[in-house]
């Protein structure tokens, strides 16, 4: 159940991988679990060596007791958990994990705006795993970049238009694959059975591109009329 809290079962399977000399990577795919669900959850309770499975869970039982934060605060356990079900979704779609997590860091941040040393210290990685992630995400079109004048650094922003932006870079995607294959298929000849199979893929990506612009362009007319 990914994304959901650890059950005591479950506690004690992660106590036994780490006895075990087994990896976070390796208990969280015996578990079907994030590896940032084991890896904050040992870090959490004592860390590898000193890691309780009856300890954790009656922790975890401890703070869900706690009384909820005052108005205007978030509970961080529950904020850390959907960041966690946000990157796994995004991971589901296609991303990197760490483009994931950069893409669920800007999305969950109230200003939709870090910059790439914020992105760092929020995901405890190194600048060149921002900067990679962010590269790819560029080129996807899901966020955008802007220059801040006061601290002279690059900003990435998450805007309301990003979806929209990524969605058309796929359209365009489809497109091209669809006239690369339609040129595959001439150049093969559309009778031989190369020639047919590239004709029929890009009447496939042909139709969906086409399919995704007008579904992005009545999505636009909906949310410009609002």
């Amino acid at each position: 159940m990914p994304g959901g809290r650890l059950t005591h079962q479950e506690r004690r399977q992660i106590a036994d991988g780490l006895a075990g000399g087994l990896t976070h990577t390796e208990i969280a795919a015996r578990l079907n679990r994030p590896l940032s669900t084991v890896s904050r959850e040992v870090a959490r309770n004592g860390g590898p060596d000193r890691y309780q499975a009856d300890q954790a869970h009656q922790a975890t039982r401890e703070r869900a007791r706690r009384r909820p934060p005052p108005p205007g605060e978030r509970d961080r356990e529950a904020v850390d958990d959907l960041e966690e079900r946000f990157t796994t979704l995004m991971i589901n779609t296609g991303l990197s994990r760490m483009t994931a997590r950069v893409l669920a860091g800007l999305y969950l941040t109230d200003s939709g705006s870090l910059t790439a040393a914020e992105l760092a210290r929020r995901l405890r990685v190194s600048p060149a795993s921002i900067s990679k992630a962010v590269g790819e995400l560029e080129r996807q079109e899901l966020i955008r970049r802007e220059r801040d004048p006061r601290r002279r650094r690059d900003r990435y922003v998450i805007d309301a238009d990003a979806w929209f932006r990524g969605w058309m870079a796929s359209a365009r995607q489809n497109t091209l694959l669809a006239d690369f294959a339609r040129q595959g298929a001439a150049t093969l000849g559309v009778t031989s059975p190369a020639g047919t199979r590239l004709r029929d893929i890009g009447d496939f990506f042909d139709h969906v591109g086409h399919a995704m612009l007008q579904a992005a362009e009545q999505w636009r007319q909906a949310y410009g009329a609002k």
